[in-house]
């Protein structure tokens, strides 16, 4: 079963789930998808980042999920609050432009050597996952500071699933017109998965110090 499938059926777990949530969507009256708003993680082309960063394998990593607006970005299930506890999903295209000056959208070969240098794909989800956050017991034990969370994923046609769940992250590498690599990680399982899925999809961002 693909990453994309997964958070399928998860997402409709979710669904159940959020109905307990919904009356607290947009009480900060903070427009998610204004890309000029500072308060959002915008800032427009003036935008620094100013979080946490992380140095494994040698490349200085940003140690949580981006959280600027572009104009193909989303808020999960258009809620301020998802922003400020996930960060942002992207298409493709955002992505690779998403990151700010100095910094840089991971090719596949950069996300291959964070998983190589934490010893190996196989495990690296536990060791990169943060230790809070994951619903269904999926908690990593965050070893190296990483704090994955996991963001969920968007639709084209405006849906979202799998927040709480699972999470994806862009790579910079194309395959073909259409695709590109991501990885993966859920809250069941232990590892990191690379798959390929259309640049039309929304993921997640972690950006690289050039």
């Amino acid at each position: 079963m693909s990453y994309k499938s997964i958070l399928k059926v998860i997402g409709v777990v979710a669904a159940v789930s959020a109905v307990v949530f919904t009356g607290c969507e947009g009480n900060s009256g903070v427009d998610p998808n204004d890309p000029n708003n500072p308060n959002n993680g915008g800032g427009g082309g003036n935008y620094t980042y100013s979080g946490r960063t992380v140095t494994i394998g040698g490349k200085v990593w940003m140690a949580e999920n981006l959280n600027r607006a572009t104009g193909n970005s989303e808020c999960y299930e258009n809620s301020a609050d998802s922003c400020a506890k996930y960060g942002r999903v992207y298409t493709w295209a955002d992505a690779k432009n998403a990151c700010p000056s100095g910094w840089h959208l991971p090719s596949d070969d950069e996300w291959t050597a964070l998983t190589d240098a934490v010893g190996g794909a196989s495990t690296a989800g536990t060791k990169l996952k943060a230790s809070s956050g994951w619903y269904t017991n999926g908690n990593g034990t965050d070893q190296y500071g990483f704090s994955a969370l996991p963001g969920g994923s968007g639709n084209s046609d405006g849906s979202f699933s799998g927040a709480g769940y699972g999470g994806g992250w862009w790579s910079a590498t194309e395959v073909g017109a259409s695709y590109a690599w991501y990885r993966g990680m859920g809250g069941l399982v232990e590892n990191v998965t690379r798959y390929v899925d259309s640049k039309t999809y929304l993921f997640s961002v972690r950006c690289v110090r050039n």
